[in-house]
């Protein structure tokens, strides 16, 4: 299948955008059936071959959420933008972030069942310590 996607490109740090026509399983930079315009998001700069995007379209090419998103704004189709991300959930967010630490801490709920922290617990333990070495 066909899609209408942003192809990148630019400097480092400084993106710009063709819309291309593309197989749906080619590389991102890989080869691409037709250039249709580009895109500068810096400036919002969006201008495509109007005339080339129906005609892909007709053809069966499916725009991608951005680049639908993008003829939307642009008043090039009349529909109703498309949810192009989904934010994650705060319980994924919470189970990567204990895989990331590799899960040796201990969870803030433990320490709190206890009725103590970590400080008063270093408190003591530094004040024998210093009359050790006074000593």
């Amino acid at each position: 299948m066909l899609r209408l996607r942003l192809q990148r490109r630019g400097k480092r740090n400084y993106a710009t955008y063709r819309v291309v026509v593309a197989d749906q399983h080619a590389p991102i930079k890989g080869k691409f059936v037709a250039d249709v315009g580009h895109y500068n998001p810096h400036t919002d700069e969006f201008s495509v071959d109007k005339d080339a995007v129906t005609a892909w379209l007709e053809k069966g090419a499916q725009p991608t959420a951005t680049v639908h998103n993008l003829l939307v704004a642009n008043n090039f189709l009349k529909a109703e933008k498309v949810t192009s991300w989904r934010p994650k959930k705060k319980e994924e967010v919470a189970a990567e972030s204990e895989e990331a630490s590799g899960g040796e801490e201990k969870p803030a709920e433990a320490t709190a069942d206890t009725g103590s922290t970590d400080e008063e617990k270093k408190e003591p333990a530094e004040e024998s310590s210093g009359e050790e070495k006074a000593e």
